[in-house]
Parts: structure tokens; sequence; C-alpha cells
């Protein structure tokens, strides 16, 4: 197995997975994104052979996840995974998840190295199910230490677009290199519509945090990626 695992975006409109693809490009540059949208002759609709070929080029050997727009994409896609050869439908997975949200979900779950059922998880998390910040966040004072088992960093958004997706996935990406729970204010750090959903502006506060000993590392480094502006000027 080698690779990172690849995503295939089947939509009846071909500019709709094309564009797909690209937005999910600024978050995960280096994850295949294969947009497998239209007939074969540009109409509205969608190709068995198209949606044949982009799991074959999105399949580096890590495995496909595909993404559908319409139920009769979901049969195009179910039919095409029945002609694949028993290796290959092992490693191919039709997650059910809105097309857009899932597959940003999940082209960042990708590029952060995860394996093929945890980036079906991360497509599907964005049918609603994911952590998402619960009531207030506790306050913790900036610079404060640890608290028990309690570690934490308060840091100031200055981002001028505030947490939008790509500092989000900057964001993601760095918390998924660590095995500890991390939360910013109190949503999972590892859930890339987790941490949109916060809809964070310019100026808000980030508590930065965990209740695991252990993640003083971590907490500290997305807490400096943040000050940093999360690698935007």
């Amino acid at each position: 197995m080698g690779g990172t695992v690849g995503l295939v975006l089947v939509s009846h409109s071909a500019e709709i997975a094309s564009g797909l693809a690209k937005l999910a490009r600024q978050m995960a540059p280096t994850v295949a994104l294969v947009p497998a949208g239209g007939t074969d002759d540009g109409r509205i609709g969608t190709s068995f052979d198209l949606v044949a070929a982009a799991v074959a080029e999105a399949d580096s050997g890590a495995g496909a996840v595909v993404l559908c727009d319409l139920g009769s994409a979901i049969l195009t896609a179910e039919t095409v995974l029945d002609f694949l050869d028993d290796e290959a439908r092992a490693r191919t997975r039709i997650a059910d998840a809105p097309l857009v949200e899932g597959a940003v979900a999940a082209a960042v779950a990708a590029e952060s190295g995860d394996e093929l059922d945890a980036v079906v998880r991360a497509a599907e998390s964005a049918r609603g199910e994911h952590p998402t910040a619960a009531g207030g966040a506790p306050s913790v004072a900036e610079g404060a230490g640890p608290e028990a088992s309690r570690y934490a960093r308060t840091v100031t958004l200055v981002n001028a677009d505030g947490l939008h997706a790509r500092p989000a996935a900057e964001l993601v990406k760095l918390a998924a290199r660590y095995p500890q729970r991390i939360t910013v204010n109190g949503a999972d750090a590892k859930s890339l519509l987790g941490i949109m959903s916060l809809g964070l502006t310019k100026g808000a506060s980030l508590e930065i945090a965990s209740d695991d000993a252990d993640a003083a590392d971590a907490v500290e480094a997305i807490a400096e990626l943040a000050r940093s502006g999360f690698g935007e000027s």
C-alpha cells in the first residue's frame, strides 16, 4: 500500500465536480482528487466509464473514497464497484455524505495521512454527527498552564477572514499529528467541519485545550500556528 487515499467526486455536472476538486485542492494539495462529472459527451448526468476511470486514477494503493451528489450518481458508483476486481473493491468505499462538505472533510483527512476507513468517517461526519462546541467554552486566561491534567492556551484569532476553510484545514492537519484529543472552543480539533462550524471571526478567542496530560506539546504547537495566522499573510 502506498500514497494517500484518493477521492472521486461524482456529480451530474462536470463543472460542479471540477470546481469541487479545485476547492478541496486548496486544503489537500497532495491528495488525488478526481472529478467525474457529467456524461461522456458533456451532458448533465453520470457516466460509468468516467467514474470507473476516476476510481482507477484515485487509487494509488491506499484506496479511494467516492462521493456522489444525487441518487443516480450513487447507482452509477455502485455499478462501478460491482465491476472492480476483489482487491480494488476492498479498497473502494462510497461515502454516505453530502458532496461538498463531505469531500472537503475527507480531503483534509486524506491529506493528514488517515487510512481508508478514517477518511470515510471524516466524509460522513458532514451529515451533522461531528462533535461541535457544546455550550459556552470554559474561560481560561491567556498563558494558562496545566491545571490538574488539563492544559490550555487562549489565542486571539488574527486572520482577516476568520477561521475559514483553509486555516481550519491547517489546524486540523496539525492536530491530526498528535494522538491526544484536543479541542478548540470545545470542538474536536481533528474535525474540519466541527472547527468550521464554530464560525470564528477575526478577534475571536480560540481556547486550545486537552485533558490529556501528555498533550502540552500539541496544544502549544496549535497555539503557535494560530498566533502565526495559520500561514496566511
